[in-house]
Formats: structure tokens, sequence, C-alpha cells
């Protein structure tokens, strides 16, 4: 699977399964851009991948920004950007839920606007999109991540429907659990929540649906973005694609 010098943009791609993804695009031969709201992080982390690759200051929920950090020529877009926070529907403030909706929802929605017109002229490019297993199915505690997650999915089947006669293909990745900093941040918090124990929050709530008692992880999820970038043909197009450790079969 390679991309050929193929200019590759990754949202949130500063940390995580966005850094991952970058240094899986670069090996195959991407021409990375990590667009990430902490530009130091994102400069640092284009300069460790070698040379060819840059990082840019990018707030995905502000189209100025988009539009200044989003290259005219982009052969892949990853939307990846995202945050997450843990409370019980009537907890949430409109300003939280907002926030949350914005970075993945709007993100994914200004970041997609941004690359269409080049892929359309140069008739090829291909969108994927950070999902979660939530993208299909919703979890207790998380009302604007699972809606936006949602979201998402519409949005990609659209663009796979507009774009398919001009060369551009979309697809969802929708992992499950993923051990990152924002993971490892909702344990203790669902745990006082839901007043179980850290080991029950992991072994029963994140974990207890998986084959194998596993956490998916961000190799996994960057593997699964290199095949989905380098598919040759529309025959791949609209789907969501899930990396669960069987948490979800579709």
């Amino acid at each position: 699977m390679k991309l050929n010098g193929n200019i590759c943009v990754v949202t949130g791609g500063a940390s995580g399964i966005g850094l991952e993804t970058a240094k899986c695009f670069a090996r195959a031969g991407g021409k990375v851009v990590i667009a990430d709201i902490d530009l130091d992080a994102a400069k640092e982390a284009a300069n460790a991948l070698g040379e060819g690759h840059m990082g840019v200051d990018m707030d995905v929920t502000d189209p100025n920004a988009v539009e200044q950090g989003i290259d005219k020529v982009v052969d892949v877009l990853l939307s990846n950007a995202g945050i997450q926070m843990v409370k019980r529907i009537e907890e949430f403030t409109f300003d939280e839920w907002r926030k949350v909706v914005s970075i993945h929802l709007d993100g994914a929605f200004l970041t997609s606007k941004a690359v269409l017109p080049q892929m359309y002229e140069q008739g090829s490019g291909t969108i994927l999109y950070m999902g979660s297993v939530h993208s299909l199915e919703a979890s207790a505690l998380k009302a604007p991540y699972v809606a936006a997650k949602h979201g998402i999915l519409g949005l990609a089947r659209t663009i796979a429907k507009e774009g398919g006669e001009k060369g551009v293909r979309t697809n969802v990745i929708c992992p499950g659990f993923v051990k990152t900093p924002l993971v490892e941040k909702q344990i203790p918090e669902q745990a006082k929540d839901l007043g179980i124990s850290e080991e029950d929050v992991v072994n029963k709530v994140m974990l207890g649906e998986t084959v194998d008692k596993e956490f998916t992880t961000v190799e996994d999820v960057a593997h699964t973005a290199l095949f989905l970038a380098t598919f040759p043909s529309n025959a791949l197009t609209g789907q969501s694609i899930v990396v669960s450790h069987g948490w979800r079969m579709d």
C-alpha cells in the first residue's frame, strides 16, 4: 500500500490516532501535513517525520483558519480532530454541547468543503473521517459525541454520493476504545458517575463486548486508514469500517 507522494492532511495530527496515522502515511510515501490547534506540537511532529512534511496551525471550527491551513492540492484528508466530555445530558451546558459537536462535525464539514473543489478539479481524492463505534450506536454519558459521530457518517455518505462520479470517495473509520489520553481520562469520570470501580469501567463498560478484552490500538486504526487511503476505486465508498476487536460486528 503506497501513497507515492500524495499530499495527505491529517487534522488533530500532533498526537494520538492522528499522529500514528501521519507516521503510517509518511512511511507509505505520502507527503503529510499535520494540522493541529497546537502549532508547536504540529511542527515538532512533522519534523520528526523527516523532510517533505509540514505542520500547520488549524482550529477546525474556524472557516478562515481551515481555508488558510489547507493546501489547495490535497489527495487525502483525514478529518480526525476531536475532544470528549463525559457527563449526563442534563449536566451538559449548551456551550459544552456546541464545543464537542463543532470540533467533530463542523470540523469535518469545513475541512471537506476546503478540499473538495481541488479534488473535483483533479478528478480524484479520498476523504476519511475518524468516526467511532459511537457513529453506529450510543453509550450513556456521551450525548454530544455520539450525536456528532452519527452526523459524520451522514456527511460522509452524502459526499460519497455527490463526489463519486468526480473520483472522490469517502469512508468513516469507526474504532472501539483506543487507549489514548482521551480515553484514559474517561475511566475515572465514568467510574464516579456510574458508581463502579475503574477496573469495572475498563473490563465491563469499555471492553466487555470485545472478543479478547483488548483495547484497539492506534496502530490498528492507522493501518486501516492507510488501507482506505490507497484503495483504488469507488467500490469502497460511503462505508463505516469498524475497528473494535469485535465489540460491534456489522
